[in-house]
């Protein structure tokens, strides 16, 4: 499949601008069913749902895990939950697949020591971006969780750096258990530069 891939120059919102562009490609494509988002607070997993509609794909909004801004805190806003799941997304709220554990001993430990899987996402972002590193692990945090529906066949996944989306991949998934067998097959558009 031939892809025009988009390019931003800086890392950050670009999450109409990426959605569409993705939408375009998945509607050419028809193989596609699988939308994966990465979304903080939920304006972008919104976004997505009202793109791509819910009752022809199955939306999938990652959010961060519980705790991650602080104790007892979850940055997903609970209306932007609501309407996500009124339009037929799901949400997925789950450890990280590409920090959890290893990132908490680290900080302990005062960053003095990094851990493989810490390892692998700062390559991911030094040789690609941010939100490449996003699309790989919110595939693996969504096969763990079965939200995919057949985890053999291609997904869309979008993803940021920081606040918005500015990347989006194709992606054959896999479960964190089986990382090894995940392909990154396609970039449909990222920044330039990561975090400014």
């Amino acid at each position: 499949m031939d892809v025009t891939v988009k390019y931003f120059k800086k890392g950050g919102d670009h999450s109409d601008e990426v959605l569409k562009h993705a939408k375009e490609i998945i509607d050419s494509n028809g193989d596609i069913k699988d939308i994966i988002v990465a979304s903080t607070r939920g304006g972008t997993g919104l976004l997505a749902c009202k793109i791509f509609d819910p009752g022809k794909y199955n939306v999938i909004v990652v959010t961060h895990s519980d705790g991650f801004a602080g104790p007892n805190k979850q940055e997903l806003k609970t209306g932007n939950k609501e309407q996500i799941e009124r339009l037929g997304g799901k949400v997925l709220t789950a450890t990280h697949a590409l920090s959890g554990v290893e990132s908490g001993i680290s900080k302990v430990l005062s960053g003095g020591v990094v851990f493989p899987v810490e390892l692998f996402a700062k390559i991911l972002r030094i040789i690609a971006c941010d939100g490449v590193k996003v699309c790989i692990e919110i595939a693996l945090m969504a096969a763990d969780a079965g939200f995919i529906t057949d985890v053999t066949k291609d997904v869309l996944c979008i993803g940021g750096t920081g606040a918005g989306a500015d990347t989006a991949c194709i992606i054959k998934p896999a479960y964190s258990r089986a990382f090894t067998e995940l392909r990154l097959k396609q970039i449909l558009c990222k920044p330039e530069i990561g975090r400014s």
